[in-house]
């Protein structure tokens, strides 16, 4: 597998997942699609969708309902790619939805391997490689990144750390497409910063392709923690994703 053969792969998805053709990634112009429940969409999302963005940098697809539609391009019409998913104009596409009972809600970057700079990286602890039958008792809050109890189902590898036989840091990957696996890490407090993370990241990302499958990475903007752990795994930026809610389920996520 190759570095253009692990976007395509990538691309492909998120063409599925927004009901577009993975060409409408690479045009110039903004693209706005109508959305569609489909089969093989990955696990985490919900299509149809009210109204998502998805950007690999050179423009944006809305994947859109027909009511969102004229809004979808209004909003696409005044920025560029690279200006999309940023505040100031955020506030426009909010001044937009508001009136309809919807907000913006989720923003995420999502990384991919650099074949020529992953490599599983050393770590001071014993790393044990788990599959699933050997994790099925790790579903605990301290490892609630790497395993999902909602989704465990789709959990099929893990990599443990471990420091006198006792599991102090935990890397986990979901089978949430055909061909992806997402990767989620934790790392007890008392051992962060010591290079734990990334030893499993990267561990982890070289197992899962091995058995074929491209693994990717996905971290708030915010979350610098995160992002430095997938750049240090070597994994880098491949495309971003933003997507529309309606304003009293961002509430009830809110705990308002």
């Amino acid at each position: 597998m190759t570095n253009r053969e692990i976007r395509a792969i990538a691309v492909r998805q998120s063409a599925v997942d927004s009901n577009c053709r993975p060409e409408d990634f690479a045009c110039t112009e903004h693209k706005v699609v109508l959305s569609v429940k489909h089969a093989n969409a990955a696990r985490y999302l919900e299509p149809p969708f009210l109204c998502s963005f998805t950007s690999y940098g050179s423009n944006v697809v809305a994947s859109v309902c027909a009511e969102l539609a004229p809004v979808a391009r209004s909003y696409l019409g005044r920025v560029s790619a690279a200006h999309c998913f940023e505040p100031p104009n955020l506030h426009i596409l909010s001044g937009m939805l508001r009136p309809k009972g919807l907000d913006v809600c989720n923003m995420a970057e999502y990384f991919l391997p650099d074949l020529d700079l992953l490599k599983p990286l050393p770590c001071a602890l014993e790393l044990r490689v788990l599959e699933r039958e050997q994790f099925s008792g790790l579903y605990l809050p301290q490892w609630g990144n790497a395993l999902c109890e909602k989704r465990r189902d789709l959990d099929v590898l893990a990599v443990g750390a471990y420091e006198c036989g006792t599991l102090v840091g935990l890397a986990g990957c979901s089978a949430d497409c055909e061909d992806m696996w997402q990767i989620g890490v934790d790392v007890l407090p008392a051992y962060r910063r010591c290079g734990i993370a990334s030893a499993l990241t990267s561990r982890l990302a070289w197992e899962t392709l091995q058995r074929g499958k491209v693994p990717f990475y996905c971290a708030a903007w915010c979350n610098l923690a995160s992002v430095r752990n997938a750049i240090r795994s070597g994994f880098r930026p491949a495309w971003v994703q933003m997507t529309v809610r309606p304003i009293d389920e961002i509430a009830a996520c809110n705990g308002v």
